[in-house]
Parts: structure tokens; sequence; C-alpha cells
């Protein structure tokens, strides 16, 4: 009888949760966040032509080709820390993670090794990724310092194993990946394609996906409902970290090697992208195609930057800019600022 009651107590108190989640991903998003991601678009076609006023010989289908290519790279690392931030945290051990699964791809799995290598590396991942779960869930480490913690652990693993100097070789099937083409059009496009219609799927029509966006709007109601918050945590930090060791066996196919800094340009772009696409940084609102627009967006700048000759710095202060910018065009303060404004300038 009181087992009954507290499920039917439950049943109740989870309604409400639920139906916030949806509804808020039904009004709230279908409004502004649509309206950020078409305009983070309309960017990208406004950078592509600047990049053709700048360089006449850009925008053929041989640089858009590379954009999509490097693009790929950015996609997968941001759809990780897009989930993390979705519920409120930020994984600042993506570079090491990286770095990681690279450096694991080229030494485990070699030219030659098979599906149970692959599978072991990103268990290895996974298990980083589950650290920082438990590390933020149980002992209330906040996100910052558990996952910097964690990756500078990581980094220091990796470079005493290897001693600077990573060895191995490339997969033969990440160099296909990286380099072969189905029907004149890159594999790792296709895969990218395909990755990016799972991962709309995982974020935005799942059980899972739903509950994340309940957890980073109220943690305490997605709590009291009965939403297992601490195995959420966990889940999301590893599926994150496994998409971070993803990202490194793809740069080992696309660099053929791996290196203790690949994982370094990484983490601000990773943050960018989520920020760009319109993803809150407190958690609780986002979404997939934000991301995978905020990822374009910044591949075509840093590929204007580059023709231009800057140096990674000035890449880097760039970027950090950019997430300024976005975290304070989100913020109600400065949207009631620009309202403000511009109904003074229409009365004057």
């Amino acid at each position: 009888m009181t087992s009954a009651r507290i499920e039917s107590t439950d049943t109740r108190q989870a309604a409400p949760v639920n139906d916030v989640a949806t509804d808020h991903r039904k009004s709230s998003r279908v409004s502004r966040e649509t309206l950020n991601i078409v305009g983070v678009f309309m960017l990208c076609v406004l950078a592509l032509l600047a990049a053709k006023w700048i360089n006449p010989n850009a925008g053929g289908y041989q640089q858009l080709e590379t954009i999509l290519i490097l693009c790929s790279f950015l996609v997968v690392v941001a759809f990780g820390q897009g989930l993390v931030v979705l519920i409120g945290g930020l994984d600042l051990s993506i570079p090491s993670v990286i770095t990681l699964g690279g450096i694991l791809t080229a030494v485990w799995v070699g030219a030659d090794g098979g599906v149970l290598k692959t599978c072991a590396v990103l268990g290895v991942c996974a298990v980083v990724g589950v650290v920082n779960g438990l590390g933020i869930g149980v002992f209330k480490v906040p996100a910052f310092i558990m996952t910097l913690a964690m990756g500078i652990i990581v980094y220091s693993l990796c470079l005493g194993a290897t001693g600077g100097s990573p060895n191995g070789v490339s997969p033969k099937a990440f160099i296909w990946l990286m380099s072969g083409r189905v029907a004149g059009i890159p594999v790792i496009v296709l895969f990218t394609v395909v990755g990016a219609v799972i991962a709309f799927i995982v974020q935005s029509r799942t059980r899972f996906g739903t509950r994340l966006y309940a957890l980073g709007s109220n943690p305490t109601a997605a709590r009291f409902a009965g939403l297992h918050t601490l195995r959420l945590t966990v889940m999301t930090y590893a599926l994150c970290a496994v998409l971070a060791g993803i990202t490194g066996m793809l740069l080992v196919g696309y660099s053929n090697g791996a290196t203790l800094r690949m994982g370094d340009p990484y983490l601000l772009p990773s943050v960018a992208a989520v920020v760009i696409g319109g993803s809150s940084i407190s958690g609780g609102r986002g979404s997939f195609i934000g991301t995978l627009a905020g990822a374009l967006l910044l591949t075509i700048l840093d590929m204007i930057i580059s023709s231009l000759g800057f140096s990674q710095g000035w890449r880097t202060v760039i970027s950090g800019a950019i997430i300024l910018l976005a975290i304070l065009l989100q913020h109600e303060g400065a949207m009631d600022w620009l309202r403000s404004l511009r109904h003074s300038k229409r009365k004057t």
C-alpha cells in the first residue's frame, strides 16, 4: 500500500518536469532558438562571401569540401560538450581525452586493429568521463575544477607513457574514413551527416534527451520527480568522453599519427560552438542543430583567419571574444538594454 502511494506520487511529480521540458522545447526554443539558428546559418553564408571577397579563389567546391572535413572534428566533440552544457556542466578535460584517444588508437589499435581494440580505446575514454561524473555528482566537486583536474591527470599520464613522443601508426580503417570517397563524396562527410542525424535524435527525440533538459532546467525538481540525476550526470560525461575519444581517432586518421597537443585546439571552439548555437551556459536550453551551425561558422571563420595570415594566438582571442559576445547576447539584461536602446532611438 505504501509503495503504491509513493509510486503514484512520483508519477504525479514526474509529469510536471516532463511537461516543462516538452513545453520548453516546443515554445521558447521554437521561437528564440530557431531564429538564433537561422541567424547563425546566415552568418555562415556571409562569412563564405567574405572569404570569396578576400580571396577570389576561395569558395570553390574543393574548399567547401575542406571546410566540411575540418568541421567534422568539431561537430563530434561539440556534441558531447553540448550535452554536458545542457545539464549545466562543462568539460575541460576534452583536449586531454582527445589526445588519449588518439595515442591509444595509434599504439593499441595499430594499422590492422579490429573492432575490439577500438572499443577498448573508447572504453578507456569512457572511464575518464565516469570519474568526472562521479566527482561532480557524488562528491559535489564543481565541474570546472573536476574536469580541469582530470584533464591534467590524463595529459600527464599520456606524457609519462609516451616520453613526449607518441609512437604507433594510424589504422587503415581510419585513414580510409578520412581520405576515402563514395560516389565522389568524402566518406567523412557522409559519416558526419549520419552522425548528425543520430545526434539530433538523441538530444531532441529520446527520453534520455528530455531528461537532460529537465535536469539542466531544474536539478531539484528533476530529483523530486524521480529522475536518477547521478546516473544521468555520469552517463552524460561518459558520452562526452567517448565522443572526444572518437575525435582523437579521426584526427589520427587525418594526420596519420598522434601528438600530445592534438586536442588543444578544440577546447574553446567546442564551448563556442555550443554557445553560439543558442545553448544556455547555465543549462536547460539548447539544440544540436544550433551546435552544428556554430561549429560550421567557427570553421569558416578559422579558414578566413588562416587566409589572412593571423597566428594561432589571434585565433584563440577571436574564439574567446565570440564566446563572450554570445553569452552577453543571451543574458536577459543585455537583451533588455538592447530593447530599451531601440525604443529610445524610435522616440528620438
